[in-house]
C-alpha cells in the first residue's frame, strides 16, 4: 500500500455495517478504543466525521468489510472526505479473529476486530469509483428495482380478480414506460462518457453479455481499474469458492461464498446460462466441467465467475474478447 497520512496518524477505524446502522470503533494511537453507533445515512456519515474530528482523527485509516451493498455509500463518503478507506474480504477478518481466539460475535465486537485488523495488517487503500460510475450504478439499481416491481405485478395479474386487473395493467404500463426511460438514460450516459463508452464496446465483444448485463458490469468494474487481480474482482461479486475441509475425514461440498454484491450475481445468472448453452466458448467450458462430474448449478456458478474474470482482463488490457486467450482463464 502506498504511504498515507492515515498510516502516519496512528488512528484506525473499524466499521461494522448493517442496513440501518454502522457500529464504529476508533483505535487511538495509544491503543485505547472508542465506540459509537451512527445511522447508515448521509446524516449519520456526517455525524461520524464530526465525531472522528472531535477525537483528532481527521486523517484516520478506515477499514470495513465488503459484504452486500450497504457499505458502498459510507465508503464513498469517507473517501471523498479525505480518509484512507480499505475495503477488505470478510474472510480475512474472520481468519484474523480466529488467530486471536476471538469468540464474541456482536456488531460492536466486530467493529473492534476490524479496527485491530486495520492497525496490524494495514490493508491496501480502496479507490472510490468516479462520479460517472456512481451515476451509472444508481441508474442500474433503479432499473433493477423497476424490473422487480414489474415482475411482481405480472405475477399478481395472473391470479387477480377481474375487478382489479385493469388497475394492474395500468401499473404495468407505467412501469414499462419507466423501465424504457431508465434504459435510454443508461445507454446515453455510457455513450456520452469517454471511458465507459469504449469499455462498453469492449465488453460487447464477449459472447453471452448483452444490453442488460454490460451496464451492470460497468457500474461495478468500469472506469479506472478498482481491482488489481481477477481474483479480487470475483470475490467482490461473491463468486469465489469456499471449501469445507477439516482433517482427513471432513470434506464438505465447495460452494460460492456469496459474500459480495448480490445484484451483480443476479445480473450474471442469465448471461451464464446463455453462454453455456449458445456460445462456443461457454459450451466447451461447460462440457469440461460436466465431464469432471460437476452439477448443473456448480457449472452455472463457474461460468458466472469466468464472465467476471474475462471482463476484468478485457477492461484492464483494453483488448476485445479472444476465444484463444480468454477461453483459457482458469
Amino acid at each position: 500500500m502506498q504511504p498515507s497520512c492515515a498510516a502516519e496518524s496512528g488512528f484506525d477505524v473499524g466499521l461494522d455495517i448493517a442496513k440501518a446502522k454502522v457500529d464504529v470503533c476508533l483505535r487511538l494511537p495509544t491503543g485505547k478504543l472508542r465506540s459509537k453507533v451512527v445511522n447508515n445515512t448521509p446524516a449519520g456519515f456526517a455525524d461520524l466525521v464530526a465525531w472522528l474530528s472531535k477525537h483528532g482523527a481527521g486523517h484516520a485509516h478506515v477499514c470495513l468489510e465488503a459484504t452486500g451493498v450497504y457499505w458502498e455509500a459510507i465508503a464513498e463518503y469517507l473517501s471523498d472526505a479525505g480518509y484512507t478507506v480499505s475495503v477488505v474480504n470478510p474472510a480475512q477478518v474472520k481468519a484474523y479473529g480466529a488467530a486471536l481466539g476471538v469468540r464474541s460475535k456482536t456488531d460492536a465486537a466486530d467493529a473492534r476486530l476490524i479496527a485491530e485488523f486495520c492497525a496490524q495488517r494495514r490493508p491496501e487503500a480502496w479507490q472510490a469509483p468516479p462520479p460517472a460510475v456512481r451515476i451509472l450504478r444508481a441508474l442500474v439499481a433503479r432499473r433493477q428495482a423497476l424490473v422487480e416491481l414489474h415482475t411482481q405485478e405480472t405475477v399478481r395479474l395472473q391470479v387477480a380478480h377481474e375487478s382489479v386487473q385493469a388497475s394492474i395493467q395500468n401499473v404495468l404500463g407505467a412501469l414499462r414506460e419507466q423501465i424504457d426511460e431508465i434504459e435510454r438514460r443508461i445507454k446515453q450516459h455510457i455513450d456520452d462518457d469517454p471511458t465507459l463508452g469504449p469499455q462498453r464496446k469492449l465488453l460487447d465483444t464477449v459472447p453471452g453479455l448483452g444490453d442488460a448485463s454490460i451496464p451492470v458490469l460497468l457500474s461495478h468494474y468500469g472506469g479506472p481499474a478498482r481491482f488489481a487481480t481477477a481474483k479480487q474482482a470475483v470475490a467482490f461479486a461473491g463468486l469465489d469458492v469456499r471449501h469445507y475441509e477439516s482433517g482427513t475425514s471432513v470434506r464438505g461440498r465447495a460452494r460460492l461464498s456469496k459474500r459480495g454484491n448480490a445484484r451483480l450475481r443476479q445480473a450474471l445468472y442469465m448471461p451464464a446460462v446463455v453462454s453455456m448453452r449458445l456460445t462456443p466458448w461457454g459450451k466447451a467450458f461447460a462440457r469440461r466441467l460436466s465431464a469432471a462430474g460437476k452439477t448443473k448449478m456448480v457449472i452455472i456458478g463457474a461460468v458466472m465467475r469466468k464472465l467476471v474474470q474475462i471482463a476484468h482482463v478485457i477492461l484492464r488490457t483494453g483488448q476485445p474478447f479472444d476465444p484463444a486467450r480468454h477461453g483459457s482463464i482458469a
